[in-house]
């Protein structure tokens, strides 16, 4: 059975002294990996009536293009400010040192649309939740927020859940 654990990366005290950084390049960098990876998401998803999939840029557009391709649903680009040409929603968030801004096009999805959210970790849940709020905002549902790893320790994942909704990773990393 696939773990994408034995795939993944750590590298220490990166990008500052204390962090384990969870390095996913190693998971794309070997074809027969990111098929693996991205067929343990289409596995999930592939018999959920889903309209979209939503990905965060940047890391979330590596998975939610493909993901989207294979289930035959739209790909929703939710991107950094001053990235998207047309009227847009925007949505701040905090950052370590600081806000972040992300946008989506005003008319990517209609109402009652049926979204999942796509990024590569779950560890804060910033660019998620502030995702999330972009995604209603455009009146469509969201039926999961989805990504290869969770940091549970960092509560990003459970804050989440506390907003309503579902989260769905491959895997976690507790308390390394």
């Amino acid at each position: 059975m696939f773990d994408p654990k034995d795939h993944i990366r750590t590298v220490p005290d990166w990008p500052q002294e204390g962090v384990q950084f969870r390095d996913i390049t190693t998971l794309l960098s070997d074809a027969k990996v990111f098929r693996q990876l991205i067929d343990a998401f289409v596995h999930h998803y592939y018999d959920q009536p889903l309209d979209a999939i939503v990905g965060i840029d940047a890391r979330g557009f590596i998975l939610g293009a493909p993901l989207a391709y294979e289930l035959k649903t739209a790909f929703i680009p939710v991107r950094k400010k001053g990235k998207l040409p047309f009227e847009t929603y925007e949505e701040s968030y905090e950052l370590e040192y600081g806000e972040a801004v992300l946008q989506v096009h005003a008319d990517a999805l209609k109402p009652g649309q049926r979204a999942v959210i796509m990024d590569d970790l779950i560890a804060t849940g910033g660019t998620l939740a502030a995702t999330c709020k972009l995604v209603e905002r455009l009146g469509a549902d969201i039926v999961e927020c989805a990504a290869i790893v969770d940091l549970p320790d960092l509560g990003g994942s459970r804050a989440i859940r506390e907003a309503g909704h579902s989260v769905f990773t491959l895997c976690a990393f507790d308390g390394d």
